[in-house]
């Protein structure tokens, strides 16, 4: 059993945030994606709730695919264990039972706002609500927008939490602070907050396709909304810069899960009453860690598709980074195939390939640890590394890492490791957080492993 994270594992601007978030009953997080938005709501939510009995019931409102990341991060740290919390996802008989359970936090995917306020028949009688992913809320003629909006009025506390709330410009931000605070900081109406910012900007008679910022208006509307907003790109909140690693944990279903256990049996036992030498070991470990990818190469070199768990966890990261460069680090080449398949990337491969991303140019990037050699500095395009696939690797892995952590890097590195749960990825990430520094004593832990499996 892993042991429990403790609150002295906060890093300080995480602390701060829980604070602003307690001394507020409505507050705005804009964490890039990576810096711990859950752990602060969570430890504030405990801090409410048993140190300040200020609240009693709590509704988290998240992203489908990151419901289950709440209840994960819960079962992570020591502090939290007073925290009984009932995930209302599935069918709607499902989603029932769930909000009827007993607990003191239920989480919701956004998709289903609409139907807890209007058509489930269960009471909104929670205190406190807090909105993963805000940006979800900006568009005023949205369901779950006017939901939320029609019960507002009896929550008691509120919290926003997101990267970049304005991916699309500041009129994006008009939605969430109604939500958020009834109009207060930005108005009530929308065609109040246009055409006190905004102009017209592209229109055809009277149709206007887009509006631009008045100037000096991106000013006041960042100072209507300070009182109750954290943004951590402010060099005030976070020693810049700083590396932050985070784990993304992916799930196999059951009949992945039995297609991944078989071949590690079966291989494990066609081994019969020999060691598992080193070579035997590599190529296990070699296809397992294909397998915990989605994927595995046949005796023919073909490829095998298994599952998509961590292309899913992509696709959320690289939609949390709203807009933000993001560089994917991936080891298989049929890693490299589904990822291109599924989004737009580019390889970085020539000089020209390194000089645009270093200008900002390539949106997502893919990169093979085996070409981030030294010196390789792309520390200018971007901040935010992704690892599809690991390698036993250290040197590799530190090799890819210092190519965004390095000097001249003026924002916070965020390193995600998308971990398939249960798999030889744990081990792979074990070894590596240990700093192993030889590929043997991997080989070995790899070894050891299986002799206990048999």
């Amino acid at each position: 059993m892993e042991d429990l994270l403790t609150r002295n594992d906060l890093h300080q601007y995480q602390n701060y945030c829980i604070d602003f978030i307690e001394s507020k009953a409505t507050s705005a997080i804009f964490l890039n994606c990576g810096l711990g938005k859950t752990i602060i709501s969570l430890t504030a939510i405990h801090n409410l709730m048993f140190d300040k009995f200020d609240i009693s019931k709590v509704l988290v409102i998240a992203p489908l695919r990151v419901t289950t990341v709440w209840a994960n991060e819960i079962k992570k740290w020591d502090h939290l264990k007073g925290l009984s919390y009932s995930v209302a996802v599935g069918t709607e008989k499902e989603r029932k039972d769930a909000l009827m359970k007993r607990a003191t936090l239920y989480i919701i995917n956004r998709e289903n706002v609409d139907w807890l306020v209007n058509k489930s028949g269960v009471p909104f009688d929670f205190d406190m609500v807090v909105i993963d992913e805000l940006s979800s809320f900006k568009s005023y003629s949205a369901k779950r927008f006017k939901s939320l909006l029609k019960v507002r009025p009896a929550v008691k506390r509120i919290v926003g939490l997101t990267g970049t709330p304005s991916s699309n410009g500041l009129m994006d931000l008009w939605a969430q602070f109604r939500v958020l605070d009834l109009g207060q900081r930005l108005g009530r109406y929308i065609t109040h907050y246009r055409n006190t910012y905004f102009i017209p900007d592209k229109r055809n008679g009277q149709i206007v396709f887009s509006y631009k910022l008045l100037p000096g208006a991106e000013e006041k509307i960042y100072s209507q909304i300070s009182d109750i907003t954290i943004s951590m790109k402010s060099i005030d909140y976070l020693k810049m810069p700083e590396c932050v690693i985070n784990t993304v944990p992916v799930y196999l279903n059951e009949k992945e899960r039995a297609i991944y256990s078989g071949f590690r049996d079966d291989m494990v036992a066609s081994l019969g009453a020999e060691e598992i030498d080193a070579v035997n070991a590599a190529v296990l470990s070699g296809k397992l860690l294909q397998m915990a990818n989605g994927a595995v190469y046949d005796e023919k070199n073909k490829a095998h598709f298994i599952h998509d768990r961590k292309l899913d966890a992509l696709e959320d990261l690289i939609e949390g980074a709203n807009g933000k460069p993001v560089l994917i680090a991936y080891w298989f080449k049929h890693d490299l195939d589904r990822i291109q398949k599924r989004f737009p990337v580019r390889q970085l491969k020539s000089s020209k390939d390194i000089g645009e991303w270093n200008e900002g140019e390539i949106p997502v990037a893919v990169i093979h640890p085996a070409s981030a050699g030294h010196g390789l500095n792309l520390q200018n395009g971007g901040s935010t590394l992704v690892w599809f696939g690991l390698t036993w690797s250290l040197e590799l892995y530190q090799q890819t890492n210092a190519r965004l952590y390095r000097q001249g890097q003026k924002d916070t590195v965020v390193i995600h490791h998308i971990i398939t749960k249960d798999t030889i990825d744990e081990d792979v990430m074990t070894a590596l957080t240990k700093k192993e520094k030889k590929q043997a004593s991997l080989i070995e832990a790899v070894k050891a492993k299986l002799e206990v499996k048999r």
